[in-house]
């Protein structure tokens, strides 16, 4: 540890009170929200730092969830999405409830389980402004939305495309049965059928495929 202003230092690491969990600089924790019916709030640690009475400070850079942005929450947005914000805070360490990991979106959906504190990040938020970095991502579809890790998609093996069951008038546990699929467009212009097979749902790729079309 290294000393900075009279009286206080900062720390390589802190254990989380009442845990055994230590976090360092860059680690991604839970913090306890004023009112407690609210979620925990989600935020990544820049600094930790022990007071001269031996409080403990730590300054924060605080994800955002989608509800909590301007527009709020829409329908490609994932349950476990969060947006990392412009907004800086200093917190005490005994707010900390615990330790979670923000994942990169790709490495979001090649998890073979989600846990309670797994989330996933693929925007940069500005507070002030409501804007979002990239401004611009992937959309699919026929009705053309950004990819929700949380829906069911099948990809057409003419286009490379990626379509929602219900916008192809498809039930989702038939969705789940199809072995090939080709959309209506590749079908009426190479005289493809649709195959469906009771093997299973080819899905192992289909959240970590590069996506075609952007606005």
């Amino acid at each position: 540890m290294a000393k900075t202003r009279q009286g206080k230092r900062t720390l390589d690491s802190y254990t989380i009170k009442g845990t055994n969990k230590s976090i360092k600089p860059g680690d991604c924790v839970l913090m306890r929200a004023p009112d407690s019916s609210n979620p925990p709030y989600v935020a990544r640690v820049e600094g930790i730092e022990a007071g001269g009475r031996g409080g403990v400070k730590v300054r924060v850079r605080w994800y955002y969830r989608p509800e909590e942005s301007i527009g709020g929450r829409r329908q490609f947005h994932g349950a476990k999405e969060v947006f990392l914000s412009d907004h800086y805070d200093v917190q005490s360490a005994d707010t900390i409830e615990g330790k979670c990991f923000v994942h990169s979106f790709k490495n979001y959906t090649r998890l073979d389980a989600v846990g309670n504190d797994d989330f996933f990040c693929r925007f940069e938020y500005r507070s002030a402004t409501g804007s979002f970095v990239p401004d611009r991502i992937a959309v699919f579809c026929k009705c053309e939305m950004p990819y929700n890790p949380d829906d069911l998609m099948i990809q057409c093996e003419g286009c490379y495309d990626w379509y929602h069951p219900t916008c192809i008038d498809m039930a989702v546990e038939d969705a789940k049965k199809i072995e090939h699929f080709f959309c209506q467009s590749c079908t009426t212009e190479n005289g493809k059928e649709t195959e469906k097979s009771h093997n299973g749902s080819k899905q192992s790729d289909m959240k970590v495929d590069p996506k075609r079309r952007r606005r």
